[in-house]
């Protein structure tokens, strides 16, 4: 019976992506609530209002790179997913693992929003990222070893995606490395990151990691 079930149970690329549709719509949506207007109580004047929103600016800042985290991880897991020649029940558990810590990162952002000087928070907002990639690596690597690669896929494409998870995960590493003098040269850092697999051209028709 548990060996029939398993040549049937989760084996729905489209369901799967769908499910991670919602998932990171849901978890980009709680990002954006952490933003709350200022209470009315605490605003008397035109200074008053442009103070509090001022005061908002260390969790908007978050907000807007958690987004473009989210953004990039979203593409990197559609574009695994979109060379699958099928999935099933064990790399289905690996995709919600990576669900998992995409519902972290909410939490995560508004800890780093909070406490945007802190190294504590800087490297758990980095530990999140850190989980995110060795999922998402997890799941390649036993996507290849249980051939469920499309057979038109190329191992060139193949490499590219393992490559671009190691590489952005090492650049990660080196943006949380450098809040030792100060955690504005970790957030710039991984900025410039971030716009750069956002902005990019791309170079082959390989979406980034």
């Amino acid at each position: 019976m548990g060996a029939e079930y398993l040549r049937v149970a989760g084996k729905n690329v489209d369901r799967l992506a769908a499910l991670s549709d919602g998932v990171f719509a849901f978890a980009m949506t709680l990002l954006v609530l952490d933003l709350r207007v200022p209470p009315v109580e605490h605003v008397h004047s035109e200074g008053d209002l442009l103070g509090a929103l001022a005061a908002l600016g260390p969790r908007a800042v978050t907000v807007v790179l958690s987004f473009l985290t989210l953004g990039i991880f979203w593409v990197g897991q559609q574009a695994q997913l979109n060379l699958l020649e099928r999935t099933d029940q064990r790399l289905t558990w690996i995709h919600l693992a990576f669900l998992l810590a995409v519902t972290a990162v909410p939490f995560s952002t508004a800890l780093l929003g909070t406490f945007i000087g802190y190294r504590t928070a800087l490297i758990t907002y980095w530990l999140v990222i850190l989980l995110l990639g060795l999922v998402l690596l997890a799941a390649w690597t036993y996507t290849e070893h249980a051939g469920l690669v499309k057979d038109e896929v190329e191992p060139s494409v193949r490499q590219a995606v393992r490559r671009r998870i190691v590489l952005a995960q090492a650049l990660y590493a080196v943006g949380a490395a450098l809040c030792v003098p100060g955690t504005a040269w970790s957030i710039t850092f991984i900025y410039l990151l971030q716009l750069n697999y956002a902005l990019a051209p791309r170079i082959r028709p390989l979406s980034r990691l």
